[in-house]
């Protein structure tokens, strides 16, 4: 049977059977390779990219006000504090912003009669460190001195600077428990104070103090 096969394809080909075998799997393979080559080819539907939302920006922090509707107020600040003097401070400002504003207080100056929560007033003055004023003396009332209240109607004189203790020094304007143990210090080394200028050797005492101190102190 098989050689019959071969002798009709020799006769009807022309070819033997390898040959026709060869030619059969050479186009079955340029048959797949088609196939291949026409999928691979083919259309394919390709998606968008897909853009991302942009972030909302921030909104901007509205600037500081001065104050209420931007006002402000004008206060005088003086005693024991670094830099007094006249500030000007947004409205609805505070005692305690007034003596940020006057550099602080000085060290060891009593602030316990001031309410620093309390809210500024236009034109008001501050005083810090210094004593209240004396009620006036009832009639007959002894002073420390031995003189009648009565008979005194002025203001207590100079404080004498060879006399005067701590707390009295403490109490003059820009003077703290520092200064005025320095002071005592210099007239215990040079016995006493012989003029007011003397102060001027004192440690911590400039021409600025100086020139405050003159009028309310005496040898």
């Amino acid at each position: 049977m098989g050689e019959r096969a071969r002798l009709w394809a020799q006769l009807r080909c022309g070819i033997e059977p390898k040959t026709l075998a060869a030619v059969a799997a050479a186009l079955l393979a340029v048959c797949v390779f088609a196939v291949h080559h026409f999928w691979t080819g083919r259309p394919q539907t390709v998606r968008a990219p897909v853009a991302d939302a942009p972030s909302p920006r921030p909104t901007p922090a509205p600037p500081p006000m001065a104050g209420r509707n931007g006002q402000r107020v004008v206060v005088d600040i003086v005693g024991k504090v670094r830099t007094p003097g006249v500030r000007r401070l947004p409205a609805g400002s505070r005692v305690a912003d007034a003596l940020r504003a006057a550099g602080g207080v000085r060290e060891g100056t009593d602030t316990s009669g001031l309410n620093r929560a309390r809210v500024l007033t236009d034109g008001e003055q501050i005083a810090v460190g210094k004593p209240p004023a004396a009620a006036p003396a009832s009639p007959g009332a002894v002073a420390p001195g031995g003189t009648a209240g009565g008979a005194a109607g002025g203001p207590a004189g100079p404080v004498s600077l060879n006399s005067a203790t701590a707390t009295q020094l403490d109490a003059l304007p820009g003077v703290g428990p520092v200064l005025a143990q320095h002071i005592l210090d210099y007239r215990t080394q040079h016995g006493g104070f012989t003029s007011i200028d003397e102060l001027r050797r004192v440690n911590g005492i400039g021409a600025r103090r100086f020139a405050d101190l003159r009028p309310l102190v005496q040898p």
